[in-house]
């Protein structure tokens, strides 16, 4: 019922990449200033200091991307009358992070001009400290890479993600650690996948997990199976659930699966794990992120603009007429694979450079 326990390949020789070294685990990839606000009310005026600073991203609050091992430092913006102070919010992430953090409060800084005036400053201050940190190589299994597809289409299945599944299987054996998540995509498919379980455990965890996602969606009285595939799907040449959930599976690979997460939580273990998400690109991609992959590596058939200010996302197409199509969206055609110019093994390495 559970896979074996991989012990790698032991003749793949691993990669190095470049990368930023964080102090309190895996190294970034990218090295940005983060601005983020407590609450709505601060999501303007985050907004505008990030405009004003090169290398600064705002993303709405998680306190997972204050953590994320792409971002150098944060400043963070709040009201003054929310849930969480801005205050609160900087020791919370103090106890969890050691980059430099600085927070404001809109109401105490006097309004909105005066409190952006200051952020902007500190900003500027620490993409300066960030300007001087000098990359190094790190090895491949430091990496943590997030695993996604959207908008499949008969080459997905076919091409895409199969090659990303083995690129998946090549950089678990190397010791680093992927994850695959939108769970309700795994419905139709959950006894395959939850046969590369590390341990009983875990396959009762994902049969569990899509059978209580039916539970709930049949209380709102919704049915997944009535509106999947996707008309953008079908159009696409996928038929049924199962086509689509095989598709989707595969992406993730063969190795065993170490650990099933709950949305947002970052990893306690190396090697392939899945994540329980919602069916839908964006919250999957920014769960994902949240929890701590440097990047994301997206494979999409009928063309997708889904992306994260944080993790850079790697789109990966096999429709040749997509690439050219989102040629603005796209970054790898594997439409050779499809044709079969390309053999998977060589798509996987075209796959990694991008990684």
């Amino acid at each position: 019922m559970c896979a074996e326990q991989s012990e790698g390949n032991p003749d793949q020789a691993s990669f190095q990449f470049w990368g930023y070294r964080r102090p309190e685990g895996r190294p970034g990839i990218r090295n940005h200033i983060l601005i983020l606000p407590t609450c709505v009310c601060a999501s303007e005026s985050c907004r505008i200091v990030a405009s004003q600073i090169r290398g600064a991203v705002n993303i709405v609050f998680l306190t997972g991307f204050a953590c994320h091992p792409n971002i150098y430092g944060v400043v963070i913006i709040g009201l003054g009358c929310e849930t969480v102070p801005h205050k609160q919010l900087k020791e919370k992430i103090g106890r969890l992070t050691k980059k430099p953090i600085v927070s404001f409060g809109i109401q105490e800084e006097g309004g909105t001009l005066k409190t952006i005036e200051k952020a902007v400053r500190a900003a500027r201050e620490m993409a300066g400290q960030a300007a001087m940190q000098q990359k190094e190589l790190f090895d491949a299994s430091e990496l943590y890479i997030g695993i996604e597809c959207g908008g499949s289409d008969a080459t997905s299945g076919i091409a895409s993600n199969p090659t990303v599944g083995e690129m998946s299987d090549l950089l678990v054996d190397m010791g680093a650690t992927t994850v695959m998540s939108e769970s309700i995509e795994w419905i139709g498919g959950e006894h395959i996948l939850a046969k590369r379980a590390a341990t009983p455990a875990i396959h009762n965890q994902i049969i569990e997990v899509c059978r209580a996602y039916e539970t709930h969606l049949t209380a709102a009285g919704q049915d997944c199976r009535a509106g999947q595939p996707t008309p953008g799907n079908k159009a696409g040449g996928l038929s049924t659930l199962e086509e689509k959930s095989l598709g989707c599976i595969r992406k993730g690979g063969t190795r065993p699966i170490q650990e099933v997460l709950q949305q947002a939580v970052m990893p306690s273990k190396r090697g392939a794990v899945v994540m329980d998400t919602a069916g839908f690109d964006i919250a999957s991609v920014t769960s994902m992120v949240a929890s701590g992959c440097q990047a994301i590596v997206f494979t999409t058939g009928r063309g997708t603009p889904t992306g994260n200010a944080i993790a850079p996302v790697i789109k990966v197409t096999a429709n040749e007429r997509t690439f050219h199509m989102m040629e603005d969206n796209m970054d790898v055609d594997l439409s050779a694979v499809l044709r079969g110019e390309k053999t998977i093994d060589i798509a996987v390495d075209h796959v990694c450079r991008f990684v």
